[in-house]
């Protein structure tokens, strides 16, 4: 069959990662062109709301309300699917797939949710799905995965795949502020999701390290078989205890695997890292990944993890394998196919050293009440640090663990709850290590 002489792309949704995308590759047409190695017409756009305001002008002849006009357009050879949610995007995608269409997506949600199904039908139909924009935004760590690293495997993977969260925590750690002060701030920038907890409670980064873990792993894990919490309880309190321990507080999203029992365990967390960890000195609302590889050893890559212009690169290197794809080009499997041998682990299986801050009683006899409910469950302390509390009669106590499953420091805590000398409950963060 002859080479077609243009290429012809369509779009589904218009707002800011899809303006940016149209932007490049309409101001830098020729540029574009001459990297892709064919011409290429931006054909068609379906949008949900044809009245809303966009930065970019599109001729009105372009737009569409009817999202299956793009679809079913059979002169339309790549779709980027930039409209978000899981539902119409979803139908969307399958639709498009089903038509043998080429689909450039970075919506995490619906490859974290909908991703085995979204693959099958590419397989089955024809059609090809690109989604290096789904994760860490500007990082091309996807393409690193499947390509720079194809002779490896990661027994870890983590990193900071959400900005605003590091964001907030950048700004709390060097300002002395609150958790609220810095959020309100991030709200008016622009910074947070519209359903913030996406953001704020780990979802966003859940989302990602579920993806990543498909890709080194060959198995999707599903947010309710993760270890998911956010960044709300953290305290300007936690943040200057951590400089106590040479650490920052970063919210790490990782999956590790260990390769004796092919047990894997993914996880979205606010940790406590290490200073000598490069990880741990990225600030703003960049990203990093850092990938152990058997191989290569242990690498790490830094950039803009979100904004118009970081996702829209991304795209339009999607958009580039596309059309390479479209010319012939192999396509690379989505994953390994070893997902069949991994399992997911148990918390008794996961171990980890722990922060517990606890709001106390200052009392004499306090300090060895709660040893004797760790030592209970086993679990020995490493450091402990008595601090003043603004509440007369009450004190700070930040302690952390040696090394202890999550199924002890869950039941430590619960018994630590219940205690007469404990107000409230334990605040807990892991202390993360790159070396286990």
């Amino acid at each position: 069959m002859p080479l077609k002489k243009k290429i012809k792309i369509g779009f589904l949704g218009m707002g800011t990662v899809a303006q940016g995308v149209w932007k490049h590759l309409d101001k830098n047409r020729r540029e574009m062109s001459s990297r892709f190695g064919i011409d290429y017409e931006l054909s068609r756009v379906g949008v949900r709301d044809l009245s809303k305001k966009r930065d970019v002008k599109i001729p009105p002849s372009k737009m569409t309300g009817d999202l299956y006009e793009v679809v079913n357009d059979p002169s339309i050879d790549i779709v980027c699917e930039l409209m978000g949610g899981t539902g119409l995007a979803f139908e969307m995608t399958i639709a498009a797939l089903k038509r043998g269409k080429i689909v450039v997506s970075a919506n995490k949600a619906v490859i974290c949710e909908r991703g085995a199904e979204i693959f099958e039908t590419a397989r089955k139909f024809g059609g090809a799905y690109f989604f290096e924009a789904s994760v860490a935004g500007g990082i091309p760590v996807i393409k690193i995965l499947r390509e720079g690293l194809v002779a490896n495997r990661f027994p870890l993977i983590y990193g900071i795949l959400n900005g605003t969260c590091n964001y907030i925590l950048t700004r709390m750690e060097r300002e002395n502020a609150s958790f609220e002060t810095i959020l309100s701030d991030a709200r008016r920038l622009g910074y947070v999701e519209a359903d913030e907890s996406l953001d704020i409670d780990g979802f966003d980064a859940a989302h990602k390290i579920s993806i990543l873990t498909y890709l080194a792993h060959g198995a999707w894990v599903r947010t309710k078989d993760m270890l998911i919490s956010g960044i709300r309880g953290i305290q300007l309190e936690d943040m200057l205890f951590a400089r106590d321990f040479d650490c920052k507080i970063k919210l790490i999203a990782s999956v590790r695997k260990n390769e004796k029992t092919n047990a894997i365990f993914a996880s979205v967390y606010p940790a406590l890292l290490p200073l000598t960890d490069v990880v741990a000195n990225v600030n703003e609302v960049y990203n990093a990944v850092s990938l152990t590889g058997d191989v290569v050893g242990h690498t790490v890559y830094i950039g803009r993890g979100a904004g118009q212009d970081a996702t829209a690169s991304a795209v339009i290197a999607d958009i580039a394998d596309a059309i390479r794809y479209k010319q012939g080009a192999p396509m690379r499997p989505p994953a390994s196919e070893l997902g069949s041998d991994v399992r997911l682990a148990h918390l008794d299986e996961i171990s980890a050293r722990f922060y517990l801050r606890l709001e106390v009683k200052d009392a004499a006899g306090v300090l060895a009440k709660i040893a004797a409910i760790l030592a209970r469950q086993n679990i020995s302390i490493a450091l402990l640090r008595q601090y003043k509390h603004e509440t007369p009669g009450r004190a700070w106590l930040v302690l952390t663990t040696h090394e202890t499953t999550e199924s002890d420091i869950k039941n430590a805590c619960a018994e630590l709850k219940k205690s007469s000398v404990v107000k409230g409950s334990a605040f807990v963060l892991r202390i993360f290590s790159s070396v286990k």
